[in-house]
């Protein structure tokens, strides 16, 4: 009860983050005190005060500038997907966010999402890649290599402020809400004063900067990334239906349940696929299903992202998982290449492979 009070609040702060309106301005003054902060941790870094931990391979940081998600796994997947494709050996750092402990970990087939975190057990089941969380992005990168050295290339799940760890690329998500108002947390979204150059002068190295717009009504300029959803829902035992067909297909109503950023998007998203949803629970991202969903969802057949089915088949095996498809234009893969090209060792080629 307490989350889902969190929740609403949590709510009505983001719902506050569009406009520049009372409760935002309330909250000014401390987003003045968090820019401060933001600047002289950025100077920090640049200046060497706090130490910058290189790794022995490239590093390509995938985040987001404003709170929230935006769609950073997605485009995490994509970019790791795009990347076996083309022979690289790729590893995978997060923090797992939302797990159980801090230990370091490998994310194995039959890892748990209390123990790794959710995004992390999604990003293996769907890349096949190696997969590592700790407490801090360096230990688990360290880690990684350790175990497999042959890794020719990391993605960081996050972390687009975490300058501890050096990066050679760095991808930053934006959706449909751009900047918001264009503050700083917490009278606004943003984790950063947005566009770069404020920040400029605090830069660290020559980095290089990718902007991938994941909405349909595109705020910033980048490059832009298609959302859909698969024709086809799936049962943890493997049955598959055609999306078009399932409301057809259950014999009880359905209910749409998404613990993800905006749930919204993934309910608007079932019913232009033309499903009747007759009820939808939104909850907090990351949300850990238990035993009381039974009972909530007594009645229904559920329908779910594959984020959300990781943890909830655990206790209602029946329900629907249908995954998102995720397709960057083919300009931001061609800006990935001549980025890599530029700081990859020459004897390995995106085009060649090994």
């Amino acid at each position: 009860m307490e989350r889902f009070r969190w929740h609403r609040l949590q709510k009505a702060v983001t719902a506050a983050w569009s406009n520049k309106g009372p409760l935002a301005r309330v909250l000014y003054p401390f987003s003045l005190l968090f820019r401060g902060i933001v600047l002289v941790r950025r100077r920090l870094y640049s200046h060497g005060i706090l130490k910058t931990e290189r790794l022995k391979v490239p590093v390509i940081v995938v985040g987001n500038a404003v709170a929230g998600g935006a769609g950073k796994t997605p485009t995490v997947i994509a970019v790791v997907q795009y990347l076996r494709t083309h022979g690289f050996k790729v590893g995978v750092v997060s923090r797992g966010y939302g797990r159980i402990g801090t230990t370091c970990q490998e994310v194995l087939p039959d890892s748990l999402p209390r123990d790794v975190g959710d995004e992390p057990v999604l990003i293996q089941r769907l890349t096949q890649a190696c997969v590592f969380v700790a407490s801090t992005r360096y230990a688990a990168a360290a880690a990684l290599l350790a175990k497999y050295p042959l890794t020719d290339i990391l993605v960081c799940d996050d972390g687009l402020q975490h300058y501890a760890l050096y990066r050679d690329l760095e991808i930053c998500v934006f959706d449909d809400r751009g900047c918001g108002n264009g503050w700083l947390l917490p009278a606004g979204p943003l984790r950063e004063p947005w566009p770069r150059r404020a920040l400029r002068c605090a830069g660290q190295g020559d980095e290089s900067l990718l902007v991938l717009h994941t909405g349909v009504r595109p705020a910033i300029s980048g490059f832009r990334a298609r959302r859909s959803l698969s024709p086809v829902a799936r049962r943890q035992d493997g049955t598959t239906v055609a999306l078009s067909a399932l409301s057809e297909t259950t014999v009880k109503p359905l209910m749409a349940i998404a613990g993800i950023a905006t749930p919204e998007s993934f309910f608007g998203m079932l019913r232009a696929n033309g499903l009747h949803l007759s009820q939808t629970l939104g909850l907090p991202d990351h949300y850990y299903f238990d035993s009381n969903i039974s009972s909530i969802s007594e009645g229904y057949s559920l329908i779910c992202t594959d984020k959300d089915a990781v943890k909830l088949w655990a206790i209602v095996p029946s329900a629907w998982s249908v995954s998102l498809v995720f397709e960057p234009e083919s300009a931001f893969f061609s800006a990935l290449q001549d980025h890599l090209s530029t700081i990859y060792p020459a004897q390995l080629s995106l085009t060649d492979g090994h």
